[in-house]
C-alpha cells in the first residue's frame, strides 16, 4: 500500500471517530427520546452504523480531490512539500467546517427535532440578534466546549499523521500494481461516496429510516449531508413555487372543503359572512400567542409536574378546543397563521416579503377598531414590524419602547413585564371610544432564558421552571386585566405560536403542533365547554369573528370552528407536511411513501397500505390548501383590495 493512501486511510479514520463523537453527544442530550417504546441496544448500534455510512459519504467528497492529487504525484514518484501543506490545510478548512455544522446541529436538533439544513438560514438577515441569542445561553457553550477540544484535538492529530506519512521512504511498487492500487482505492472511495451497492440510486435521506424509532433513525444521518441536500433541494425550479397539485384542481377542492359557493369576489376562496344578529356593543379582542406553549406541557394533556396550573384552570372557565394544530413550527409561522389564517408553505418565510393579506386587523379596521402588536423584543426580527403595519397593525410595542433597564437578554424584557407596561396602554386605547384589538407574543419560553427574581418556581429543572414562569405570567396578566372597565367587554384568546418537540413517537414531532386554545370571557362566553373537533390554528380569526357576530368577507382558508368543521388539520414541518384529524396522522414527504399511523393509540404501525383511501384522501385535502395559498400569493388574491 504506497503511503498516499494510508494517509487517507488515517484522515479518514480520524474524521469518522470525531462525527461519531458528535454524534453520541446528540444521543446523551436526547435520551429521554431516544428510549421510547421498546427500543433495544441493537437498534441504537444500527442507528451509529448508519450514522457511519453517511459521515463516509462526507469524508469521500471532501477527500476526493486531495486523493486525486497525492495519487498522482505517488504515480510520477514525485514528493513536494508544497503539495502535502496545501492538502493538509484542504483538509483541514474543509472538516472544520464539517465539524461546526456537526457541532451547531446538536442545539438545533434539540430545538427543531431535525437535522441541520438551510431552514438554520432563514434569519440570515438577524445575525446580530441569532449570535446574541447563542452567547446568552449557557447550553450553547455545553456544545461549544466540546468543539474546540475536538478541533484541538483533530488539528495536532491530523498535523501528525501528515508529518509521519512525508518523512516516511516512498514504498516502490511496480508502476502497474500501484496503478491497480490506486485505481481500486478510488473505487472504494467513490462507492463510499455513493453510500451503497444494494439499490441503483446513491443514498438518500429515507435510506437512514430503517426503524420505527423516529429519533434514532434521523440520529443515522450526517448534519452536513443534510445541509447540503436541503440546500440541492431548495435550488431545484419545482421547490420554488410550490406544484403539489394541479392549480385548477386544488381551488376545486378546496371550494368544496369550505363550502364555498359564492361566485362574487375576485379571489377563488371569498365568501361572504352574515349572522342571524349582531352585537351592537363591539367587544374587545387581545389574543396571546404563546412561544412554545405545547400543549403537552398541561396536566389536562398528560403532563404530570403542575407546571401549567394557570392554563389548566383557565381552560375549565372557558371554550377550550382540545384538538388544534399550529401551521408551522417557527415563530413567524405562528404570528402569520394566527392573525392571517393561511397555512405554512415547506421552509418559505411567510412574513420575509410585505404581502397585503385580508386578516383580522385589516377586517377589525373595518369595524372601527384600533389594531396593536405587543412583543418582549427587537420587533424588526423576522420582518415582523414591516410586515403586520402593511397589513393594517397602526402601533407596534417592542423593546425600543421598554426602559433599558427592564431589557433581560436579546429576547427583550420578561413576558410579565411586556404585560403590566400593556395595561396602561391599552387602557388608553379604550379611552378612544372604539373597541381595540391587541396582539401579544411572549418569548420567555424561549432560551436564552431569564428568570425574574420575584418569580419563585416550585420544579428543579430550568425547562419546566421557565414554562411555570410563562403560566404564571399569564396569570398575572388576567388579573391585571380583570381590574380595568374594558375585561367585561374583552374576549381573550390564547395560542401557542408553535409546540416543543416533547415527545417523538413519529418522524413529525406531533406535540411540536398541539396547541391550546382557550376563549376566555367571563361576561361574554356563557357556554363554557371542551370542543374536541379537529381545528388549525389558521381557524381563529373567522372563529373569533363568529363569537362578535360582526359581518365580513372571509378571505382566508381559516373556518369558524364554532359554526364550521374541518375534515383535517395540516401541519407543516419544513420539508414534511403532516396531516390529521382525530384518530390518524398522515405523514407525506417527497420521494418516500407517504405513512399512515393510529397516533390516539400511539401505534407505530404503519398501515398506509391497508387504508390507502383515507390516506389518499388526507393527502389531497393538505396538497389542495397549500396549492391554493401558493397560486393565491401569485395572483395576488390575498387580498381584495390588491393594494400592492
Amino acid at each position: 500500500m504506497n503511503r498516499s493512501i494510508r494517509l487517507i486511510l488515517k484522515t479518514c479514520i480520524l474524521v469518522l471517530i470525531i462525527f461519531s463523537i458528535f454524534r453520541i453527544i446528540l444521543f446523551v442530550t436526547e435520551f429521554d427520546r431516544v428510549f421510547v417504546g421498546n427500543t433495544t441496544i441493537e437498534t441504537v448500534l444500527k442507528a451509529f452504523l448508519m450514522g457511519v455510512r453517511f459521515d463516509i459519504v462526507i469524508c469521500g467528497y471532501i477527500l476526493i480531490v486531495p486523493t486525486l492529487v497525492l495519487l498522482i504525484f505517488e504515480l510520477i514518484n514525485k514528493s513536494s512539500k508544497l503539495i502535502y501543506k496545501i492538502v493538509f490545510y484542504w483538509v483541514f478548512l474543509f472538516f472544520t467546517i464539517a465539524f461546526l455544522i456537526s457541532g451547531s446541529d446538536i442545539p438545533f436538533f434539540n430545538h427543531f427535532y431535525d437535522r441541520f439544513n438551510i431552514g438554520a438560514f432563514v434569519w440570515f438577515d438577524n445575525l446580530d440578534f441569532v449570535f446574541s441569542m447563542i452567547i446568552q445561553e449557557p447550553k450553547y457553550f455545553l456544545i461549544i466546549v466540546p468543539f474546540i477540544i475536538l478541533e484541538i484535538v483533530f488539528y495536532k492529530v491530523l498535523r501528525s499523521i501528515f508529518i509521519k506519512t512525508n518523512k516516511e521512504n516512498p514504498v516502490k511498487l511496480n508502476i502497474f500494481i500501484n496503478i491497480a492500487l490506486s485505481l481500486l482505492f478510488l473505487g472504494f472511495l467513490f462507492l463510499g461516496i455513493r453510500g451503497r451497492i444494494e439499490k441503483k440510486s446513491p443514498i438518500r435521506v429515507g435510506t437512514a429510516y430503517f426503524s420505527d424509532n423516529a429519533c434514532l433513525n434521523k440520529l443515522g444521518l450526517n448534519p452536513v449531508f443534510t445541509l447540503v441536500r436541503s440546500y440541492l433541494d431548495a435550488q431545484k425550479s419545482c421547490n420554488q413555487q410550490l406544484q403539489l397539485i394541479d392549480k385548477k384542481m386544488a381551488i376545486q377542492n378546496v371550494r368544496k372543503y369550505l363550502n364555498i359557493k359564492d361566485t362574487t369576489f375576485s379571489s377563488c376562496i371569498a365568501r361572504q359572512i352574515t349572522f342571524d344578529s349582531i352585537i351592537d356593543k363591539k367587544p374587545n379582542i387581545i389574543i396571546v400567542i404563546m412561544e412554545s406553549m405545547s400543549a403537552e406541557w398541561m396536566e389536562r394533556h398528560g403532563n404530570k409536574h403542575n407546571i401549567t396550573p394557570f392554563l389548566d384552570s383557565l381552560s375549565l372557565q372557558s371554550l377550550y378546543f382540545e384538538n388544534i394544530y399550529t401551521a408551522g413550527k417557527h415563530t413567524y409561522n405562528g404570528i402569520f397563521s394566527t392573525l392571517f389564517s393561511f397555512p405554512a408553505l415547506y421552509r418559505q418565510h411567510s412574513m420575509k416579503k410585505i404581502r397585503n393579506y385580508d386578516g383580522i386587523s385589516n377586517t377589525l379596521i373595518q369595524n372601527g377598531y384600533s389594531t396593536t402588536y405587543f412583543t418582549t423584543h427587537d420587533s424588526q426580527f423576522d420582518n415582523v414590524e414591516g410586515f403586520l403595519r402593511a397589513n393594517k397593525f397602526q402601533n407596534v410595542v417592542s423593546q425600543n419602547d421598554y426602559p433599558d433597564n427592564e431589557v433581560k437578554t436579546v429576547l427583550g424584557v420578561p413576558d410579565d413585564y411586556m404585560f403590566r407596561y400593556a395595561i396602561p396602554y391599552i387602557n388608553n386605547l379604550s379611552k378612544a371610544e372604539k373597541p381595540f384589538f391587541v396582539a401579544f407574543m411572549t418569548a420567555s419560553n424561549h432560551g436564552p432564558y431569564y428568570l425574574p427574581e420575584y418569580f419563585t418556581p416550585k420544579s428543579n429543572v430550568i425547562d419546566d421552571q421557565i414554562i411555570e414562569y410563562a403560566d404564571w405570567s399569564l396569570k398575572r396578566f388576567i388579573e391585571l386585566s380583570s381590574k380595568e372597565e374594558w375585561f367585561e367587554n374583552t374576549i381573550f384568546v390564547f395560542v401557542a405560536d408553535h409546540g416543543a418537540p416533547v415527545s417523538s413517537t413519529y418522524d413529525i414531532s406531533l406535540s411540536y403542533f398541539h396547541t391550546p386554545l382557550i376563549f376566555y370571557s367571563p361576561q361574554l362566553i356563557s357556554s363554557l365547554k371542551v370542543i374536541s373537533k379537529i381545528g388549525c390554528q389558521i381557524d381563529i380569526y373567522p372563529t373569533i369573528m363568529g363569537l362578535i357576530k360582526q359581518p365580513y368577507v372571509n378571505n382566508t382558508l381559516g373556518i369558524d370552528l364554532l359554526n364550521e368543521s374541518r375534515e383535517f388539520a395540516i401541519v407543516n414541518d419544513d420539508d414534511k407536511i403532516g396531516v390529521l384529524d382525530t384518530i390518524d396522522f398522515c405523514i407525506i414527504k417527497k420521494g418516500r411513501q407517504p405513512e399512515l399511523f393510529n397516533y390516539r393509540t400511539k401505534s407505530k404501525n404503519n398501515y398506509f397500505e391497508q387504508n390507502k383511501l383515507k390516506a389518499n384522501r388526507m393527502i389531497e385535502y393538505a396538497k389542495s390548501f397549500m396549492q391554493v395559498h401558493q397560486e393565491m400569493i401569485l395572483t395576488r388574491e390575498t387580498t381584495l383590495c390588491n393594494n400592492l
